[in-house]
Parts: C-alpha cells; sequence; structure tokens
C-alpha cells in the first residue's frame, strides 16, 4: 500500500482510528523484516484476547454450538422435514423437493448398504458435474454411514486410479461421459460396484430419454466403455425401494469425506472431514450470514462443482438447512447458457470464484438481468480481485464479500463482515469459534501487522490427512494450530490479508495445481531431461501453470510436450507457457531453485 492509500478495514466504520504506521508504503512487509521486530508478549496477547471479536457484525456469537446436530444425517433428515414442501434442488428444467431428496437419498442408501452389502465406514466415490444425482447420492451415502469420496470429473485415467487406491473406494456413481477413464484403470483400484448415471437420468419422462440420446447419439458426449457389471442409475433406485435402511447411529467423529487435496510433495492426500468438522462449519457460516437469509425463501445459483470444498459446504448444505432452493449450473464455462439461466430465476444469493464473477461480468446479457433480489455474493477459492469486485458492485448494486479457506478447514476460516459496503483487500475475520494467530518460522506468534504464516484452530479443522500420519504431523502444530501454507498478517482490528504463499502450490482459478506433480508427468516424456513448474500471474485465472523444460533430445517441440500433458492431466493443471532452457537454477545439491525461475519471471514483467 501507498501512503494516500487508506485501509478500509482500520477505518472509523469499524469503530477505531487509523494508525498510519499500518498503511503507510511497505508496512507489513518492511516490519517483518526489522530485526527485533516482534513483541512475542505482544503476540500472545493479541492471540488470548481474539481481537477480531470486537469486530463481528452485531448479532454474530463468538462461539457455535456444534450439538445442534449429532452429524451431517441428522442436519439433513431435520430439513427433509422441516422443509419437505419447498423446492431443493434445480436442474435442466426439473425441480426436486426436500421431500423427494429425503425419498430418494433413502432408497439410494438402502442400495448401498442392502444390495451392495457395504459397511459403516466404506468408502464411496462419486464422480460427477453439477446434476440432480449428485446430491441423492451424496445424502444416501451419508445415511447409510458412509464416507464420500469427491473426485473430479476431469481427471485422466492416472489421476483418478490414485485417487480411488488411496482411498480404498468400494463403490463409484460415475456419470456415463466419463466412464471411459474409469475402464481404463478400474484393474488396478478397489473398486468393486460401479453404478453409471446419464445426464438426464434424473429428468422426468420423456426429458430423459430425449436427453440422454441427445448426449449419446447427436452431441457424441459419450466414448464407448465397457465396465462388467456395472448398474444403471435408475435400477439403483429401484432396487433400493425394496428394502428399508438400518439407520447408523453417527457421531462427530465420524468420517464424513475423504476430500483430496496436494501439497509441495505433489502427492494427492485425503483429507478427512468428519460430521463434526462439516456440522461445525455449517453453523459457523451460517451464523455469519444469518442476517441475509430467511427460512424457505432463497434461490441460491451453484454454478462451482459440488464435489469442490467451497460449493459442498455452502451451497449444498449451509445453504439447504435454511430450505434454500440450489440452483445447479451443470457447465458455468457455458457463459451465455449460463446468464440465461439466471434470467429465469429471481435469485438472492451466488458463490463463486474470481474467475467466474469476472466471466460474467464481460457478458453484456448479464449486465441487464434483475438482481434487485440479490443479497449475497459471496467469493472464495481464489483472492477476488479488487477491480472485478468493484465492477460487480457497479453491476449488480451488492458487494462481493470475499471468505478464506482451505479443504483442510471444511473449508470456511475467514470471512468478510456481510454489511462490508465495499471491497477491502482483506480476507475477513477469523469466523466463530475460530482462532487465527501468524508464525515465524521457528513456530513463536508474530506481532500486528507483521508477516507470517496463518496458522488456524477450531472445530472445522480436518482430522487428519487419510493413511499419511507423517503429511498431517507437517501441518499440525502441537498446540493443534493447522499451519495454512499461506503467508499474510493482521491488521489491529483482526482483519486479514494474504500476501504470498509458502507453499509452491499455483491456485489456477480456485484449484490447487502441484508442481511436482506436472513436473513429473513433464519429464516422463522420453525427450525431456528436467523439468521445473512454477505459477505466472494471469488476469483469467488469477495464476496460470508455467513449466521450463530442459531438452534431452533437441527435436522435441512446444506441441509435443503439450499434448503429451493433456494426456495426463487435468485441464486447469496443463501449463499455459512453456519455455525451454539450457538449465535450470539449483542449488549446489542439484535442488531446482523455483523461487529463482518465479524471481526471473517478476523481473521481466516489472520490466514490461
Amino acid at each position: 500500500m501507498n501512503k494516500k492509500s487508506k485501509d478500509p478495514a482500520l477505518d472509523s466504520s469499524h469503530g477505531n482510528q487509523v494508525h498510519e504506521d499500518h498503511v503507510n508504503e511497505g508496512g507489513p512487509q518492511e516490519r517483518h523484516r526489522e530485526k527485533g521486530g516482534q513483541n512475542n508478549a505482544t503476540a500472545d496477547r493479541i492471540a488470548s484476547e481474539k481481537i477480531w471479536l470486537k469486530h463481528y457484525q452485531p448479532g454474530v456469537p463468538s462461539v457455535i454450538d456444534i450439538n445442534q446436530y449429532s452429524s451431517i444425517v441428522d442436519l439433513a433428515e431435520h430439513m427433509f422435514h422441516k422443509f419437505s414442501q419447498k423446492g431443493a434442488f434445480h436442474n435442466m428444467g426439473r425441480t426436486i423437493s426436500y421431500a423427494e431428496l429425503d425419498q430418494l437419498s433413502y432408497r439410494f442408501a438402502c442400495y448401498l448398504q442392502n444390495d451392495l452389502k457395504l459397511s459403516r465406514g466404506d468408502r464411496v466415490a462419486l464422480m460427477m458435474p453439477n446434476l440432480l444425482q449428485y446430491p441423492i447420492a451424496l445424502f444416501g451415502a451419508l445415511r447409510a454411514g458412509m464416507v464420500v469420496v469427491n473426485v473430479n470429473p476431469l481427471y485422466t485415467s492416472r489421476e483418478l486410479e490414485h485417487q480411488l487406491k488411496d482411498s480404498g473406494a468400494k463403490a463409484i456413481v460415475i456419470l456415463a461421459n466419463f466412464a471411459k477413464t474409469l475402464e481404463s484403470c478400474i484393474e488396478h483400484t478397489p473398486i468393486k460396484h460401479v453404478v453409471v448415471t446419464e445426464i438426464g437420468d434424473a429428468l422426468a419422462f420423456p426429458k430423459n430419454v430425449i436427453t440422454n440420446l441427445a448426449v449419446k447419439y447427436v452431441k457424441k458426449m459419450v466414448p464407448s466403455f465397457s465396465i462388467a457389471h456395472a448398474e444403471t442409475w435408475g435400477e439403483a433406485l429401484r432396487q433400493g425401494a425394496q428394502t428399508s435402511l438400518s439407520r447408523p447411529v453417527l457421531t462427530h467423529n465420524d468420517l464424513a469425506f475423504l476430500q483430496y487435496t496436494g501439497g509441495t510433495t505433489g502427492v494427492s492426500k485425503g483429507a478427512m472431514l468428519t460430521h463434526g468438522n462439516i456440522v461445525a462449519n455449517m453453523l459457523q457460516a451460517r451464523s455469519w450470514i444469518q442476517f441475509l437469509i430467511e427460512d424457505g425463501k432463497e434461490i441460491v445459483i451453484t454454478p462451482l462443482p459440488m464435489y469442490h470444498i467451497f460449493s459442498l459446504t455452502a451451497n449444498c448444505l449451509i445453504f439447504c438447512s435454511v430450505g434454500a432452493l440450489n440452483v445447479l449450473i451443470t457447465n458455468p464455462r457455458d457463459i451465455a447458457g449460463f446468464v440465461k439461466e439466471l434470467g429465469r430465476w429471481k435469485f438472492t444469493a451466488i458463490t463463486g470464484v474470481n474467475t467466474l464473477f469476472n466471466g460474467l461480468l464481460h457478458n453484456e446479457a448479464f449486465k441487464k438481468l434483475d438482481f434487485s433480489h440479490l443479497k449475497i455474493t459471496l467469493g472464495g477459492g481464489m483472492a477476488v480481485q479488487r477491480a472485478v469486485a468493484e465492477q460487480w458492485k457497479e453491476v449488480t448494486k451488492t458487494p462481493l464479500i470475499e471468505a478464506y479457506g482451505l479443504t483442510e478447514t471444511s473449508p470456511a476460516a475467514c470471512i468478510n463482515p456481510m454489511n462490508e459496503k465495499d471491497y477491502n483487500g482483506y480476507i475477513g475475520l477469523p469466523i466463530c469459534s475460530t482462532e487465527v494467530v501468524i508464525k515465524d518460522d521457528s513456530g513463536q506468534n508474530v506481532d500486528l501487522g507483521q508477516v507470517g504464516e496463518l496458522c488456524i484452530r477450531g472445530p472445522q479443522v480436518m482430522k487428519g490427512y487419510w493413511n499419511r500420519p507423517d503429511e498431517t504431523a507437517k501441518v499440525m502444530t502441537a498446540d493443534h494450530f493447522f499451519r495454512t501454507g499461506d503467508l499474510g498478517y493482521m491488521n489491529e482490528n483482526g482483519y486479514l490479508k494474504i500476501v504470498d504463499r509458502k507453499k509452491d502450490m499455483v491456485l489456477v482459478s480456485g484449484f490447487n495445481v502441484y508442481p511436482n506433480e506436472v513436473e513429473d508427468v513433464a519429464v516422463l516424456h522420453p525427450k525431456v531431461l528436467e523439468a521445473a513448474v512454477i505459477g505466472v500471474p494471469d488476469d483469467k485465472s488469477g495464476e496460470a501453470v508455467k513449466l521450463f523444460i530442459v531438452k534431452k533430445d533437441s527435436s522435441l517441440t512446444e506441441d509435443e510436450i503439450r499434448n503429451f500433458c493433456k494426456a495426463n492431466l487435468t485441464g486447469y493443471k496443463l501449463p499455459k507457457y512453456i519455455e525451454f532452457r539450457t538449465e535450470l537454477p539449483k542449488t549446489n545439491v542439484g535442488k531446482i531453485l523455483r523461487k529463482d525461475l518465479r524471481d526471473e519471471e517478476m523481473k521481466k514483467r516489472t520490466q514490461h
């Protein structure tokens, strides 16, 4: 920040005077470099006093009572009953009520338990985009006492095989469009049962038949596949309707999700999220937005895939807990179709990532929509850019509220107060029952305004990484704080700002890309000697992947490496930029220095 810029999270609207030493040019970063600038006594006092509580919106509790619900299933059954006649989910012209969601998810739970003979704690993978089948399968698996393993449907065979093997999933529900990928790796996984669904399966007759025929034979979106003993979605529900469920008694300690994420090692790990973690986060976030929501009257737009932790908790659980109607957007990349669907609804809330909001704002038809009912726009998954937030408010007359979280925190950890009128550049305040401290490399708390690693403690923090106690130990402190790997600082009102990431992770449109994974794929090419990956700024996706290659064979072309990566990596992990070099910067022991590459890239960009 420069001297003239006023920190909106420090102004009088929050009840405190502005302190110029925190807004002067180079403030937090310069203070971080000062020798002896840390005052541990002051830092520890800040942590113990929880200074952020003074700046909560009036009426937001400092703590939540996690015992309101014993499990996600307890919560679900409550909302099924309370909002039985209200619409729960809408997709492709059909709305299912909470009563129908109750009935259909019960049937699917019976199918898993009685027909497939799966047991409590068994893992069930779900691999599909936003379709009505997803919440039915989700709540069905949880009601049967099983653990949901969310799978990105765009995974390559290699990525899918790893996740299924690592999780030990015994069953999978998969959209037919992606079944070819499963066919290519299923023999190397523990999968015993496959339920294949088609895009139109949850629609009413005859639209379901017409849609499935069009998708398969006109649009040719379903590659031919052959999976022995695969069951259809319709048959699974029919079989489930013939039996009854032995309802398991679930507690806060039972696992609900294995939500896969990565790390600097490049190994995708399953964050163990318990029923208690998810119930806590739902209650935390719901108490934060309580002033803007009314039971049974909200219409929330859900463009982010529900297999992503942000959409899973926010849309599929928080808004459902108040009887909202979720309008599922199956393909948000089709902006024109997305905007057309928006025009059909008097929507009151929308969640998304910066790139999504930016894409909508660049569509002229979007600007002509009726936003008179919109109350909540929540941005997460990646940093919200000031230009996007300001333009969003100009067009919709509603502020774009930034939130922050991680897969490991279920995900919400910090949210800006919902009465914020303008973008402030901060990720918000620690939410109810949540503590955030900033630690240096030695594990000591740092003073206000000093940069360090954000560490989070609260009931929403994961149990650990599945079968990876070594990785869990790396991110959990002795006093149970989760080390996020994000560098930032806290101002004197408890607002937090991210300034950098300690990890080498690249964040592409809200999705984590881990350099080691991309590098590992690149060096499998027979013409590649060495590879290094960094993230570079990108106007559309926040960051983009840049791949540096040292050739083993001089005939290697950019197209060859792009095609090779495309065959082995999901789309968002693909390098946008490729640069060939004769050598890569390394330490004296031969470790490639990504930091040097980033510094070189930043220098080039500032020169231009």
